[in-house]
């Protein structure tokens, strides 16, 4: 029995070997050099030489500098933790509402999802390619833009949230619904996976279950939280993850660390601060896997 259990656990491994595996043979060789060369830039400083370019190894000066010198580092990477850790509770709500909805059997159910995929094809690099060459025109008219854009600052804030003062929310939940509100667009630009996501795990849940608890007589609610909720649990904490790493790809920091390489040639700089960067977000991904892997069922 002990030789059969050693057996399958060495099936899974050789499974799990094979499942990561493209990935794995795409970072040793694509991948693993670039890092290591990363990690020389960032303990030296970098001088262009008449064949290529001489290091200068200074320790751990390059991250002193971002820490202490650099005049926006620090804010910028503040800011991008603080942007997603606002943006994450909402993408995932509105995500896991969205898949619920999708998920009910309606006419146009497969128009539906392609329509909230959408967003996530038109952010490819590949569409962004072809805007920038004059290929396609995603904005439309500069008139018909500036007229929205003219509407759009006509929103009125002041009465939604007198509005959600009168139903006794408290001013916490205010601020925070009428920030959703106001980042609409960029939550729904950000949902696309997450929404096939939720939308497989709500599918591969057993439909006996809703019909035993049907029967019991359990309310909506009740199906919701003690049956729907448990069983997409596992893919709550993938897509914190995912929706954690996709935040922090195209942000500010980024930016700050691609002009500090190539506009102002610190280059030993540029990868103390993406060292640094590597670091908050494994701490982060650290501490949110920790606190939501003691939450999550599993089947």
């Amino acid at each position: 029995m002990r030789t059969m259990r050693m057996s399958l656990r060495s099936r899974r491994a050789l499974l799990g070997l094979a499942f990561i595996s493209p990935w794995l043979i795409g970072f040793i060789f694509l991948f693993a050099a670039p890092l290591l060369q990363s990690i020389r830039f960032s303990l030296s400083k970098l001088s262009i030489a008449p064949n290529g370019y001489m290091l200068e190894f200074v320790g751990l000066t390059n991250f002193q500098d971002a820490l202490l010198i650099d005049a926006s580092f620090n804010r910028i990477l503040v800011d991008s933790i603080g942007t997603m850790l606002l943006n994450v509770p909402m993408i995932l709500f509105f995500s896991l509402f969205t898949a619920t909805l999708l998920n009910q059997k309606f006419k146009g159910r497969t128009a539906a999802r392609a329509i909230f995929f959408l967003p996530v094809i038109l952010a490819s690099s590949a569409v962004a390619a072809a805007e920038s060459a004059g290929l396609i025109n995603l904005m439309g008219d500069s008139s018909a833009v500036e007229a929205a854009a003219d509407g759009g600052a006509s929103f009125n804030v002041v009465s939604i949230v007198r509005m959600l003062a009168e139903v006794g929310l408290p001013m916490i939940y205010i601020d925070y619904i009428v920030e959703a509100i106001m980042r609409i667009y960029d939550i729904i630009s950000s949902s696309g996976v997450q929404i096939l996501i939720f939308l497989a795990a709500l599918q591969s849940v057993p439909g006996s279950m809703y019909e035993v608890a049907k029967m019991e007589g359990a309310t909506a609610y009740e199906t919701f939280w003690k049956i729907t909720f448990p069983m997409v649990s596992p893919l709550i904490l993938t897509n914190v993850i995912y929706t954690i790493i996709d935040s922090f790809a195209g942000s500010p920091v980024t930016q700050a660390i691609y002009q500090t390489a190539f506009k102002t040639q610190n280059f030993g700089l540029s990868s103390a601060m993406s060292w640094l960067y590597t670091l908050v977000i494994g701490l982060v991904l650290l501490v949110v896997g920790w606190v939501l892997s003691r939450r999550v069922h599993y089947n």
